[in-house]
Formats: C-alpha cells, sequence, structure tokens
C-alpha cells in the first residue's frame, strides 16, 4: 500500500459524517484546547500593554492587574490540560512519534510564553509583543496548515513524507492492530514476570527481617544474663573486702591482749 493511500485511510478513520452527509474531519481536543491557550495568551498580552500604558500616564489600574493575574491562572490551567491530553494520546498511540514531537514543540513555546507574560507582569521583562501564535478566530487546521507550510520554508521535514519502517510496512490496520496487541502482551507478561521477582525479593526480606528480630532477642537475653553475673560479683567482691577487714581488726585485738597480758605478769612477778 503506498503512503498516499495510507494517509486517505487515516484521514478516513479519523472523520466523522457531517450534517449534509459529507465526511470531515473530526476536531482535535488538543488543538482545539491549543487554540484557546494562544488566545488566552494573547489576550493577557493585549492586556500587560494597556496596563502599562495606564501606569505610563500615571492612573491606576487594579481592575486590570486582577484580570492579568485570573487569566494568568486560566492560562497555567490549560497549559497543564494540554499536557495531560498529549502524555494520553502517545501513551495510547492516537497519533506518531512525530506528532507527538511536533505538538511538544507547540507546548513547549506556550510555557515560554508564559514564563514571558509573567515576568512581564512582574515588570522583571520587557513589554510583550503582539505577534499571536494562533491568529483568533481560525481553526486547527487552519493553524495546523500555517504551521506546516513553515515547516516546509524551513526545510523541516513532512512525517507524512517520512519513510515507513519494516515493521508495519504493507500491513493493514488490523494486523498493525494484532502487532500492537502482542507487543503489550509481551509486555504484560515481561511485568508480571517482574512482579513476581520482586514478590520473592519482598518474601526474602520479610525472612530476614524476622531472623534479625530472633538474633537480637537472643542478644538482649545474654545481655541480661552478662548483666546480672557482673552484679553478683561486684556483691561478692564486697563481701571479701568487709571480711578482709574485720580480719585485719580481730589480729591487732590479740596483739593488744597479748601485750597487757604480758605486762601484768611483769608486775606481778617481780624481778630479784
Amino acid at each position: 500500500m503506498s503512503h498516499a493511500g495510507r494517509r486517505s485511510q487515516l484521514l478516513g478513520a479519523g472523520s466523522v459524517p457531517a450534517a449534509g452527509g459529507d465526511c470531515t474531519m473530526a476536531p482535535d481536543p488538543w488543538f482545539t484546547t491549543y487554540d484557546s491557550t494562544c488566545q488566552i495568551a494573547q489576550e493577557i498580552a493585549e492586556k500587560i500593554q494597556q496596563r502599562n500604558q495606564c501606569e505610563r500616564r500615571g492612573e491606576k489600574t487594579p481592575k486590570l492587574t486582577l484580570t492579568i493575574r485570573t487569566l494568568l491562572k486560566n492560562l497555567k490551567a490549560k497549559i497543564d490540560i494540554l499536557k495531560d491530553l498529549l502524555l494520553r494520546a502517545v501513551s495510547t498511540r492516537q497519533i506518531t512519534q512525530l506528532e507527538g514531537d511536533r505538538r511538544q514543540n507547540l507546548l513547549d513555546d506556550l510555557v515560554t510564553r508564559e514564563r514571558l507574560l509573567l515576568a512581564s507582569f512582574k515588570n522583571e521583562g520587557a513589554e510583550p509583543d503582539l505577534i499571536r501564535f494562533c491568529q483568533p478566530g481560525v481553526s486547527s487546521l487552519s493553524s495546523r496548515s500555517s504551521l506546516m507550510s513553515e515547516e516546509a520554508k524551513r526545510g523541516a521535514p513532512n512525517p507524512w513524507l517520512c519513510e515507513e519502517p519494516e515493521e508495519t510496512r504493507g500491513l493493514g490496520f488490523d494486523e498493525i492492530r494484532q502487532q500492537q496487541q502482542k507487543i503489550i502482551q509481551e509486555q504484560d507478561a515481561g511485568l508480571d514476570a517482574l512482579s513476581s521477582i520482586i514478590s520473592r525479593q519482598k518474601q526474602m526480606g520479610q525472612e530476614i527481617g524476622n531472623e534479625l528480630d530472633e538474633q537480637n532477642e537472643i542478644i538482649d537475653d545474654l545481655a541480661n544474663l552478662v548483666e546480672n553475673t557482673d552484679e553478683k560479683l561486684r556483691t561478692e567482691a564486697r563481701r571479701v573486702t568487709l571480711l578482709d577487714k574485720k580480719s585485719t581488726s580481730c589480729g591487732m585485738i590479740m596483739v593488744i591482749l597479748l601485750l597487757l597480758v604480758a605486762i601484768v605478769v611483769v608486775a606481778v612477778y617481780p624481778t630479784n
């Protein structure tokens, strides 16, 4: 199947019948949100310029400041929604990798624009210009066409004209879907094996923890026995010291008594 035929099938698969029976491209929620986000960014830039002009004329701008702060919060919320939509579209393979990269570049530009607007709002940067990301009132399809034309002028490759990979060349949509399901099944099997390994490691960790608890109990018992033995040794040492003192006192008393007896004997029996 040629690239032109494949593109026709993709466009037909993503289209919905219109009221008149014609088949038109269904609106992409990501580009719809992107268009509204660009309009908010443009409105913030205009409000900041209006506020700066009023301040230069010496006028007070509390109402404009509150409006800009609210719009900045809305801009941040919209960018978060775009991030979630892009992540969901890439993870579920609703778009190609090249399309995902292109949308990521657009999202990065929006994030940079938000930082510049925030710096301008805090008077920390230059005054924002009024160059529009997306012209107000222009549909997402027109925006995409202008972006593709700008990329063509810069020499950027058209993702529809890239060489089809060998894995999907010559395969129909059903075969590609089956191939993707097979890949998902293999990934699920790998995740199951990894889960089993983690469960075994968890069980081993629990057994090691139980063994450590038992060893800690044995060590605590040994520490108690050593402490009791040490206390007994100290008690016996005190007793030995006391006995030693008592024995020393008794010896001196015996010597004194013997000396007294000797003195008495000498005094009773006078010498010639």
